[in-house]
């Protein structure tokens, strides 16, 4: 090997080291820079909390209209919408099968009045002949027997008689209240059963708002102050209370049925109008207000990431008292001062070194 060859050799090693360094400078990953992060300062304050429910309009009575007896209906003398008194003639069935009952039981309690007459009279007779000793014991008896079976036969005719007139009677359906009818349920022609209904009336009177409440709000709806507005009222507003609230959820909403009475219903106030219930609690206990994204709940419960003195992200349960439209009303888990992430918690994680930049 030449002596050039030889001294070549170190400064080829340099160099390769030098290469080394500098792809090793290159490669090293950068010093991560923290995450900024949009956070709120935690301010509970005592507030009443209130939420709305849409509903209907209701009458307090609803009754269906049925005849009490079968038949063919032959007039129908109201309409949907009509308004009716207690003791209108709204329908009618085809009466002649229940007048020629009506017909057989007079033509009944006609043979039993006279079979009893004739009874009576052989009574009267037998018991003379008796007195007299010209009856025998045996015979005075069947006509003793006799006239109490004619006492019975036209006891039953005249209830058969009285039967069958108030079947007559109930080929006639009349209202049983003042109100309005809601529905027909049947036409002029049609066959019905004993008790099927007909119409549908809604009684004059109490009117209600029926709302369906979630199970948060189940608890409370019997304290909350109630109170009704109409979408048709231009913000007039009624005063409300519960009066009737459903023991079982509905299987299909899983929600539950609460009837409330609007208080001083006026003419206004139609029925199937839409109504909205507010209920608002008392100010028990102080909320804080935070926005709706700021909580997160992976299947374990409501909770929020919390900034610590350090600038690390905590992960901390909370207890909500309800949401409204744009905000979440908490009421524990955090404390006043608290810093708050308010945006992008979905895609954080605890422990993670952030930079906090406070909303306005």
């Amino acid at each position: 090997m030449s002596p050039a060859s030889s001294a070549q050799k170190p400064i080829i090693a340099l160099a390769a080291l030098l290469f080394l360094a500098a792809c090793q400078a290159e490669t090293a990953p950068a010093p991560e820079a923290e995450r900024p992060v949009q956070v709120q300062r935690v301010a509970f304050e005592t507030e009443d909390t209130a939420h709305d429910f849409v509903g209907v309009v209701r009458a307090r009575y609803e009754t269906d209209l049925g005849f009490r007896v079968a038949g063919k209906i032959v007039a129908r003398r109201v309409n949907v919408g009509d308004r009716v008194r207690a003791g209108d003639l709204v329908a009618q069935l085809d009466p002649e099968d229940l007048r020629l009952q009506a017909e057989s039981a007079e033509a009944e309690f006609a043979a039993a009045t006279t079979n009893l007459t004739q009874a009576a009279a052989d009574h009267e007779r037998y018991t003379t002949l008796r007195a007299r000793g010209f009856a025998s014991i045996a015979e005075f008896d069947r006509k003793t027997a006799a006239k109490g079976e004619a006492e019975g036969r036209l006891a039953r005719a005249r209830r058969a008689l009285e039967l069958a007139r108030n079947q007559l009677g109930y080929a006639d359906l009349k209202a049983g209240a003042d109100g309005v009818i809601t529905a027909a349920l049947a036409e002029p022609g049609q066959v019905v059963a004993v008790g099927q209904p007909v119409l549908r009336l809604a009684h004059r009177g109490e009117k209600e708002a029926v709302v369906a409440l979630p199970e948060t709000w189940l608890g409370q709806a019997r304290e909350a102050k109630a109170t009704v507005s109409l979408w048709s009222a231009n913000g007039r507003r009624f005063a409300a209370r519960l009066r009737e609230l459903s023991p079982q959820a509905d299987p299909a909403t899983r929600t539950y049925a609460a009837r409330f009475t609007i208080a001083e219903a006026d003419n206004s106030v139609a029925l199937g109008m839409t109504a909205t219930v507010t209920l608002a609690r008392g100010a028990d206990t102080p909320v804080a207000r935070l926005p709706l994204s700021a909580v997160l709940n992976r299947g374990k419960g409501p909770s929020v990431y919390v900034v610590n003195d350090s600038g690390e992200l905590a992960l901390r349960p909370v207890t909500i008292a309800s949401f409204n439209e744009d905000a979440a009303l908490v009421t524990g888990g955090i404390g006043s001062g608290d810093k708050v992430v308010t945006l992008g918690v979905q895609k954080l994680e605890a422990g993670l070194k952030v930079r906090t930049v406070e909303s306005r």
